[in-house]
């Protein structure tokens, strides 16, 4: 594939190795997998790998909901609770080898379920924003549930960042993998259709960590999903992410009005704050006048992913220079939504009680874009029986000596 942007130097999909093995190799493997009792191992330098889970905590009717850790032989761990396919924890070494969590949350179940910014979480059944809360499908209006009111939000009260799901840990030779599932019946916050959802992890010993997500319906309806984790690449959520440098291979964005509703259309980036196909602190131009600037209080926008087939692509870059830690996005998806923390307001007390104040984490959403269902100029967002919305992102990390 032959870049727009000469960043990107090589915009090729995140591609896994075949294996050819032996009978004999495969029942050995499979041996050694029922004899630790499914997934761990140790490494050639001692790190132990594979999957644990603990108990996370209870929800108000009783039910338990735990937390897996996922970790490869270079020592990366990802913490994920089967309560809103939580990413609760992603710890990644810097230049010098030292292991931080990058990522914004709280130590325990509680602090998820009185906190309501998405933290992590998985959320649809339709991400970002539905303008009025109403769209129109097979010539029959369906109103949601106005819960940014007077729009619909991430699914609305309950979504699925806010639902117990049913959680499989899979033993693999190359991955360290949970399957998340979870049926959303027909009228769920007013989405018409039985929709059945399937969130999959996967962690890699190159620092990979893909999430793809998965779904069927049995009757039209729409479906968009993503993952809300905030990132914050030097200290988890300490300091602003304002000298976080980022490149962005998108050529247009999607403006919004004040509410953050697409007004329609894509506009060109060259000449804006929105122009990050060559690497620019998100804090350079965050402070603009720009009326897109100033109806997000910061970023909070859409993207278009440059793209010439339906294949991972890398659609973000983000470095940090202190610690020297990268972060790379892949895609499918048509579309990165940038969220720059505009909301965090020093009244989120996290893991360790750190206090989040504005900015101090960022979020890189891949998705369909926001109000889709009322635009028919964007990628479509409709699922019908008999089609399967089959998606993947890649979060890969790296560190720069």
């Amino acid at each position: 594939m032959i870049p727009r942007n000469p960043y990107f130097k090589k915009l090729v999909g995140v591609q896994e190795s075949p294996i050819r093995i032996s009978v004999e190799k495969v029942i050995t493997v499979l041996v050694f997998v029922i004899a630790i009792g499914m997934i761990s191992c140790v490494s050639k330098n001692g790190n132990h790998s594979g999957i644990t889970k603990e108990r996370f905590g209870a929800l108000p009717d009783g039910r338990e909901v735990n937390l897996y850790t996922l970790q490869n032989r270079n020592s990366m761990k990802v913490k994920i609770s089967d309560y809103g396919c939580i990413v609760q924890s992603i710890i990644v070494p810097d230049r010098n080898e030292h292991f931080t969590d990058v990522v914004l949350g709280f130590d325990s179940l509680q602090g998820y379920l009185k906190n309501n910014l998405y933290f992590g979480s998985i959320v649809g059944r339709y991400a970002d924003r539905i303008a009025n809360g109403k769209f129109i499908l097979d010539s029959t209006e369906y109103s949601l549930e106005q819960n940014s009111f007077p729009n619909h939000l991430h699914g609305g009260v309950t979504g699925f960042d806010k639902v117990l799901w049913s959680a499989k840990e899979i033993a693999s030779p190359n991955y360290y993998t949970l399957q998340l599932t979870y049926n959303s019946p027909d009228g769920d916050q007013g989405y018409p259709g039985e929709l059945k959802v399937k969130t999959t992890y996967k962690l890699n010993d190159n620092n990979e960590l893909e999430i793809r997500y998965e779904a069927v319906t049995n009757k039209p309806t729409i479906v968009n999903l993503t993952n809300h984790t905030y990132f914050n690449l030097k200290d988890g959520g300490k300091s602003s992410i304002s000298d976080h440098f980022l490149v962005l291979n998108a050529d247009q964005f999607v403006p919004v009005n004040k509410l953050l509703i697409p007004i329609g259309g894509f506009r060109n980036c060259e000449g804006t704050p929105m122009d990050f196909r060559k690497s620019v602190s998100i804090g350079n131009r965050i402070e603009s006048e720009d009326e897109q600037i100033r109806f997000g209080n910061g970023y909070d926008h859409y993207w278009i992913v440059n793209r010439i087939n339906q294949q991972l692509v890398k659609a973000a870059i983000v470095n940090e220079p202190v610690t020297g830690r990268v972060l790379e996005v892949w895609t499918t998806q048509p579309a990165i939504h940038l969220y720059t923390g505009n909301f965090l307001n020093g009244t989120f007390k996290g893991k360790a009680g750190t206090i989040y104040q504005k900015r101090n984490g960022f979020c890189l959403e891949t998705q369909h874009i926001a109000d889709s269902p009322n635009h028919l100029e964007f990628p479509s967002t409709i699922l019908k029986p008999g089609e399967k919305y089959d998606y993947r992102t890649v979060f890969k990390f790296n560190v720069e000596k």
